[in-house]
């Protein structure tokens, strides 16, 4: 397992465990972040049945598209480091 990959999985624990209530596109790009960063093919079907809120998921996966997983990774960590306020090592 690189670091790169330790330190996602450290701030995946992180952020699932928050109970602080984030705005929604902060929410939305935790979501496309962590989906394109752990999505094996390029096929998204987000879950849930509310379908505005699924096109808003798959617009905000679909702004993603010319990063790669790495960079994806990498800003998944950024965004739990700000609103978490932890630095993960």
């Amino acid at each position: 397992m690189t670091d790169l990959d330790r330190k996602f999985n450290k701030a995946f624990e992180i952020a699932s465990a928050m109970t602080k209530k984030l705005p929604p596109d902060v929410m939305l790009r935790f979501y496309s972040y962590y989906k394109h960063a752990t999505q094996k093919d390029s096929t998204v079907i987000p879950s849930g049945n509310d379908m505005v809120r699924n096109a808003f998921k798959l617009n905000a996966y679909f702004q993603l598209n010319n990063i790669s997983v790495e960079e994806a990774k990498e800003k998944y960590i950024a965004l739990v480091e700000k609103y978490t306020g932890q630095k993960i090592d």
